[in-house]
């Protein structure tokens, strides 16, 4: 599980260790070591994000619905029910969509550092 962080560590050690590096050098080095982590943070960040974003729009798109059939006179038990049938449908969907997204990232990842 912690595999890239036990990588990034040893990696910065092995910095440490050189002989006759200056700091500057050895700088360098661990800020070398740290790229490959701090990447797959942001992959994982932005996949995560766009996720949300889907299911944030999805979930707007539903309320949107339910206000303009409470709008046009539906009563509010039967713009509820709607609601949550638009909601769990979003939900249903976007579940779908994880083992495709993790297969995903975890393709990228796995390229990260090679």
């Amino acid at each position: 599980v912690c595999v890239p962080q036990a990588r990034m560590f040893h990696c910065s050690a092995d910095c440490c260790e050189r002989p006759g590096a200056s700091m500057q050098q050895v700088h360098q080095c661990v800020e070398r070591c740290h790229t490959p982590l701090a990447q797959a943070q942001g992959v994982v960040t932005g996949e995560l994000e766009r996720f949300q974003d889907r299911l944030a729009r999805c979930t707007m798109h539903c309320n949107d619905k339910a206000k303009d059939s409470f709008d046009s006179g539906s009563k509010e038990p039967v713009v509820r029910a709607q609601l949550e049938r638009c909601v769990s449908a979003c939900v249903d969907e976007h579940l779908n969509l994880l083992p495709g997204m993790t297969r995903k990232l975890r393709d990228t990842l796995d390229s990260i550092g090679k």
